[in-house]
């Protein structure tokens, strides 16, 4: 894994997500944009992960389950909805029989039923989490219009386009093309000289050579460092009761220059995570540990030292689940997590490692000055 941070940003910048309008009825369900979150909200509560919540010892969640017979009978039929108890325990008008349960206050909508009853009759197929599938490459399209098509994206996006009956525009002028640029890839706006030095520009490759140009500015670094300081929480204060300063902003600049300086992804993630932990870790590698240390603190008076040392713990595993491994684990501090695949076992051996940290929890919110060398 050493894929750069300049790849995945100028990825990210080609990348279009397609939204299929109309009534969900007119093409096949998906089972995890559709019906997971159907069960997650009316079903998994009861019937999911959790053995301790778990009612008649059934889960809806795994095809195995959902699909064993139950003497005689089964949750969920594949192709045969009127067959499945799942669907009739839905549409019952027995009070003592219908699910959800009337005292669980949260009733299906018709189109939610319906929408379920459509995906049985489909098959019933399950899938896994995307998060947790292995992407598949999908072959490219062939489409008539090769003069439009100048990357293999176009031609899935001229696909999507004549399903909808659209046809591509021309090519956005060099003044627009030059904005565009300059905004996703800096968050600025183009100077006029920049505008006229590339109006003047007559190469073929003349736009190619632009973003390249904006890829190696400095501004380009602290624009893309916003998204990532964002998700790590940073702030410039303590960010709680006196909300004092704290000179954390070595961090700052250390994500700046990591991502001007094109650093491989896989070294981002080590050096944040432990860079201490490293053989012989320079300066650098200790103030990248800064991500872990982006938490809120306090230290108001008649503050628990031990309540808020576990407050930061959890603080710093969801932050850690939600950058990297772009799930939210939150619910599984306090019981098994009922739509993704964690424990509140797992969620607890993560705090651990954090749990071993020497800090003080109160930290007088004083103004915390930067490391020095």
């Amino acid at each position: 894994m050493n894929t750069s941070t300049k790849s995945l940003s100028s990825w990210m910048m080609l990348t279009c997500l397609f939204v299929q309008t109309g009534l969900w009825a007119d093409s096949a369900l998906s089972f995890s944009a559709d019906i997971r979150p159907l069960l997650s909200k009316y079903c998994v509560s009861c019937h999911g992960p959790d053995k301790a919540k778990r009612k008649a010892d059934l889960r809806l969640d795994t095809p195995e389950s959902a699909f064993a017979d139950l003497g005689g009978y089964a949750a969920i039929i594949p192709g045969k909805p009127e067959e499945s108890e799942i669907y009739l325990r839905m549409v019952t008008k027995e009070k003592d029989d219908i699910m959800p349960p009337p005292d669980a206050k949260n009733p299906m909508s018709r189109e939610d039923i319906e929408k379920l009853k459509q995906w049985i009759a489909e098959g019933a197929p399950f899938e896994d989490h995307w998060a947790f599938s292995a992407p598949v490459r999908k072959p490219v399209p062939k489409v008539p219009n090769q003069d439009w098509n100048k990357h293999p994206i176009d031609a899935f996006l001229f696909q999507k386009m004549a399903e909808k009956g659209l046809k591509p525009q021309v090519t956005a002028s060099k003044e627009t093309l030059l904005r565009r640029a300059f905004l996703t890839l800096t968050g600025l706006p183009p100077a006029p000289a920049d505008i006229l030095r590339f109006a003047d520009d007559p190469s073929e490759d003349a736009y190619e050579k632009q973003v390249d140009r904006l890829l190696q500015s400095r501004q380009y670094g602290e624009h893309r460092a916003r998204y990532w300081l964002d998700a790590a929480r940073y702030g410039d204060t303590h960010g709680l009761h006196l909300d004092n300063e704290r000179a954390i902003w070595p961090y700052r600049d250390w994500v700046i220059r990591a991502l001007n300086d094109n650093k491989p992804f896989d070294t981002f993630t080590i050096e944040q995570l432990a860079g201490d932990l490293l053989p012989n870790p320079g300066i650098d590698q200790l103030v990248a540990t800064g991500f872990n240390r982006c938490n809120v603190t306090t230290s108001e008076g008649g503050a628990i030292p031990e309540e808020f040392a576990v407050r930061y713990g959890v603080d710093r595993v969801n932050t850690l689940t939600t950058v990297w491994m772009g799930v939210t684990v939150g619910c599984a501090q306090c019981h098994d997590h009922k739509f993704d695949p964690f424990t509140q076992k797992e969620f607890y051996q993560l705090f651990a490692y954090y749990n071993n940290l020497d800090e003080k929890a109160m930290d007088g919110n004083a103004f915390i000055y930067p490391p020095t060398v």
